[in-house]
């Protein structure tokens, strides 16, 4: 499993072909709603789950996937972008794993974000 605490994530930009890498991993009612990918690892958001995707090695073949569903989601909280810090935050609190934190580049819709994970967990 990724460890959040101490696993710095690069800033993730929207990247739809990322959602390519957890297909396997998808149940049969399950869609991809968006993904996001920085240099190596990712992110991709279901009607489901938060799968974070560690890609490992040096070849890169070796991933590490964590499941985060969202019905563990006991609280969230986004940080939209401003004129100065260009970044959006996405901090997650699940009920057994604790604090997992996103950081998204400039641009990123946090808000629409915010509302997949409102309308799944709520």
């Amino acid at each position: 499993m990724i460890d959040f605490d101490n696993k710095g994530i690069f800033k993730l930009k929207q990247d739809s072909e990322y959602a390519e890498k957890v297909t396997a991993l998808l149940l049969d009612d399950e869609e991809v709603i968006d993904a996001y990918k920085s240099m190596r690892d990712g992110v991709v958001f279901t009607n489901k789950r938060i799968i974070a995707v560690n890609v490992q090695g040096l070849t890169g073949s070796k991933r590490d996937f964590t499941s985060l569903p969202y019905k563990n989601i006991v609280a969230y909280s986004i940080e939209t972008s401003g004129t100065f810090d260009i970044d959006a935050e996405l901090e997650v609190y699940f009920s057994s794993l604790g604090r997992v934190r996103f950081e998204f580049t400039g641009g990123t819709e946090i808000t629409e974000i915010s509302r997949h994970i409102a309308a799944y967990a709520l």
